[in-house]
């Protein structure tokens, strides 16, 4: 499977977004912490965070027996910049000259 097909898998699932806004809101979190805040058991945040890991948009760093979680936004830039950018270019350019002509400049 690809990074960009792992990148789309772990973003399809609801509870992984949650988990990905939950590292957003406060980021370094054990899965303890992450437990906390979600109606899921231990075993479904560990298994999501398995994928999230695969998909390389959480990175995890050892504190003794812990694991911290953190959020990687890089892969979410990355879909950024390649399929989202180049399609609000054109529509940003567009607003410009709608903005330019009601204005009663050129367009």
């Amino acid at each position: 499977m690809s990074d960009a097909d792992l990148l789309f898998k772990a973003l399809a699932d609801k509870g992984r977004r949650k988990l990905l806004d939950r590292l957003y809101a406060q980021d370094s979190q054990t899965l303890s912490e992450l437990c906390r805040h979600l109606a899921m058991t231990r075993q479904g945040v560990t298994q999501h965070l398995a994928v999230l890991e695969a998909a390389s948009l959480v990175a995890v760093q050892r504190r003794g027996r812990e694991k911290l979680h953190f959020l990687n936004p890089v892969p979410l830039q990355q879909i950024y910049d390649r399929w989202i950018y180049k399609f609000e270019k054109p529509r940003l350019k567009a607003l410009s000259s709608l903005k330019r002509r009601l204005e009663g400049g050129q367009g």
